[in-house]
């Protein structure tokens, strides 16, 4: 059992650092998988690579708990009407990916879960992101701040994060690039993406769980306690890097990442793997 719990530390660092990042988690944990198998179920891990997200969503709503939050404490208890109106528009953006995820998740993880479809898309959309950033350093950002997003800048929003429904595209990629597309600032952006996360990921998370069951042996609630409980610490220090680094710097440097990395799983599966 221990050495599965080393490995699912391992795997939680992984999913610390590279949910919240643009660079998508599954390409990531796709190689870590390769090197660093865990001895269990298949339906096990596939569980268990969406359920420890939980521990990194935590982190989000302990940073972002103050923003997040439709209620104000500090003379009886108030509707905070600008938070709630945030909710609402996080609520239609997570619309359109609701339903492309109803309606093919079965059909995509059956046929696109894999290392060429997951390195294609690392390539592909690390090419946008420079584009994108490059086409921005000429454009004047409409909207500066989280709380002026509008419902319609929500729904466009919302429907590039379809896109992150074939594997190795990044949820949080996806988002950001629709959101600097239209006009919506780089800080902007990542914290919508943050509250975005947190409707989905729980969702996701919930259906696996019901999927799999809730009759986990002592050694799989060891392992997925310390995989989530690893992604929640790790999370917390990303998620904080990457708001300071947003401030100062673009994502370009996330793009020519993707690229190498979809680069990296092309030739590793070309040569010892099942492309």
């Amino acid at each position: 059992m221990f050495t599965e719990v080393l490995k699912a530390i391992f795997l939680g660092i992984v999913e610390g650092v590279t949910e919240w990042l643009p660079v998508s988690s599954t390409g990531h944990m796709l190689l870590a998988d390769e090197f660093l198998t865990l001895n269990l179920s298949k339906e096990f891990k596939e569980m268990f690579f969406i359920v420890i997200q939980l521990g990194a969503i935590l982190a989000v709503i302990l940073l972002f708990w103050k923003k997040m939050i439709p209620l104000d404490f500090s003379n009886g208890i108030k509707l905070k009407n600008q938070t709630l109106s945030l909710w609402f528009k996080v609520a239609l953006a997570c619309v359109p990916g609701a339903v492309i995820t109803l309606l093919f998740d079965n059909f995509i993880e059956s046929h696109l879960h894999t290392p060429a479809v997951i390195a294609s898309a690392l390539v592909f959309y690390g090419i946008a992101f420079i584009l994108v950033e490059l086409k921005a350093e000429n454009k004047t950002v409409k909207t500066q701040a989280l709380e002026e997003i509008s419902y319609r800048e929500a729904l466009l929003i919302g429907l590039f994060q379809v896109l992150s429904i074939i594997p190795g595209t990044s949820r949080s990629g996806a988002t950001i690039i629709g959101a600097l597309i239209i006009g919506v600032s780089r800080v902007a952006a990542a914290e919508f993406t943050f509250f975005l996360a947190v409707p989905v990921m729980l969702g996701l998370s919930f259906i696996k769980l019901l999927g799999f069951g809730f009759d986990f042996t002592a050694k799989e609630i060891a392992v997925l306690a310390a995989g989530s409980l690893t992604a929640f610490l790790v999370s917390l220090a990303v998620v904080k890097g990457l708001m300071n680094y947003v401030k100062r710097k673009d994502f370009k440097v996330f793009g020519y990442y993707r690229i190498i990395l979809g680069a990296v799983i092309l030739v590793y599966y070309s040569l010892w793997g099942n492309i």
